[in-house]
């Protein structure tokens, strides 16, 4: 996709007129986010009027509630997305396998993995693996327009993303929340009872004003051990 190229559409229905998939979420998702439904598709209806490009891809803005609402140890969240073509994949801070260079976001992550515990950076920038290991990893705002960051931050998706951070506190633990940057620590009273890590973005214009050192991996699975859960297997080979 180029700035200039209109998102692509996927098969659209009177409720999801963007082709976000609303009802391909994971059941426990699908629960939870119930009373924000009606929110979600009007966020599809704004969506799909917009006149200029936006990221990610229509497939991938949901993609976080695809994964199993049951399983989810860690809340990682983040900002909204990379506002580069081609980079956002629906994963705070991830993107697709091929891209280079890395955003420089993602570079500090794995300079501070490497530091706090001993985890080798690797030379892609996908996240999966950590998905797979229960960590959810959540935009506050899931869409962007294209070469615009913070761009989508008053279409309303807050409602959604906090809905989402209730249900998962309601749920349960063992569960931390991993909080970086101010737009993630609003999410902080919605956390009641939740062990939260909270710190500095990673981003190159704050991440040498107290993320680095800040040691956030061997943190979270310290509270995860004092609640009786393993800690994450934050390998990304």
């Amino acid at each position: 996709m180029t700035p200039d190229a209109p998102s692509p559409r996927f098969p659209q229905t009177p409720q999801d007129p963007a082709g976000l998939g609303l009802d391909d979420l994971d059941p426990g998702w699908a629960r939870a986010l119930l009373p924000v439904r009606a929110q979600l598709e009007q966020l599809s209806a704004a969506l799909a009027a917009e006149t200029e490009p936006w990221l990610p891809a229509p497939e991938a803005v949901l993609r976080a509630f695809r994964q199993p609402f049951e399983a989810v140890r860690v809340l990682l969240v983040g900002q909204d997305p990379y506002p580069t073509p081609g980079h956002p994949i629906g994963l705070s801070f991830a993107v697709e396998p091929h891209v280079r260079p890395l955003p420089r976001s993602l570079v500090n992550i794995g300079r501070e993995l490497r530091e706090d515990v001993g985890v080798a950076p690797p030379a892609h920038g996908d996240l999966t693996a950590w998905t797979e290991a229960g960590v959810l990893l959540l935009n506050r705002v899931l869409t962007v327009r294209a070469g615009a960051s913070g761009s989508h931050r008053r279409l309303g998706w807050q409602a959604v993303t906090d809905a989402a951070v209730r249900a998962l506190a309601a749920r349960g633990g063992p569960l931390v929340a991993l909080l970086w940057g101010k737009d993630a620590q609003q999410v902080t009273p919605l956390l009641e009872g939740v062990p939260v890590v909270a710190g500095v973005h990673p981003s190159p214009l704050s991440a040498s004003r107290g993320f680095f050192g800040s040691r956030p991996f061997s943190r979270v699975d310290a509270l995860l051990r004092e609640a009786g859960g393993d800690g994450i297997d934050w390998r990304l080979a």
